[in-house]
């Protein structure tokens, strides 16, 4: 089931998007870059271990693995090799999530300035987008790596709710992990959560999402999301 509390009325103007875990499934090639990257280290990477980076930009995972395990290496030397790997994958294999992408395409048909906020590298970020047909929806496209910090401090969504010329109350962003979850709110705009990761009990912020399928993306209806869209969040 999904639930959702209802804020106060406010008319939602733009939308905007996550990439990996919300339009694509990458995380798992995510997963096998970094422990083919770890392994050339002697470092055996576990998912259990990953599950602390969800949510978490590329390159700032990378600066907290060079310093954890003391590292040769920079981290963007680190960053080029994993997005080496992962892109060797993705661009055999990777997939996206139909009914999150059909939301996107009727918002886009509806007219909503639409962004995406990605933690992902920006070349990274513009290969899946032309790979999956998907680069032409956003107006504007936005990579953790171009603001200062990245989630869960918020200045990737408000630099995108900056670009979109948009208040950051007026927008909704939609999230698969609890540090997305967390910059939305912490930036004062509103969330819609599909977990990635729905063991429960459910981390506590994502219960900080205005809309939240606590089920995942299996559990996760395209209609019910654009109808609290369309409606400023109110069911």
């Amino acid at each position: 089931m999904s639930k959702n509390r209802a804020p106060a009325i406010i008319k939602i103007r733009g939308v905007i998007f996550d990439l990996d875990g919300i339009l694509i499934d990458s995380e798992k090639f995510y997963f096998r870059a970094d422990q083919r990257m770890l392994q050339e280290y002697g470092i055996e990477f576990t998912r259990e271990m990953k599950k602390e980076y969800i949510g978490c930009g590329n390159l700032d995972m990378m600066k907290i693995i060079r310093d954890k395990y003391d590292l040769p290496e920079t981290p963007a030397r680190l960053l080029k090799k994993k997005n080496s790997y992962y892109l060797e994958m993705a661009r055999r294999e990777i997939e996206t999530f139909p009914k999150t992408v059909r939301l996107l395409k009727r918002l886009s048909e509806e007219g909503y300035p639409l962004a995406l906020a990605s933690g992902s590298s920006p070349a990274v970020i513009d290969e899946l987008l032309t790979i999956t047909g998907l680069k032409g929806c956003f107006s504007h496209i936005i990579s953790s790596e171009e603001v200062k910090r990245g989630k869960p401090d918020p200045q990737v969504f408000l630099e995108s709710a900056r670009r979109l010329a948009l208040s950051p109350e007026s927008c909704v962003v939609i999230e698969d992990s609890t540090q997305g979850v967390e910059a939305a709110k912490s930036g004062g705009m509103l969330c819609i959560a599909i977990p990635s990761t729905v063991e429960k009990p459910l981390h506590p912020s994502f219960h900080l999402a205005d809309l939240l399928f606590e089920g995942g993306m299996e559990e996760f209806d395209e209609d019910e999301a654009f109808r609290w869209i369309t409606i400023s969040g109110l069911c």
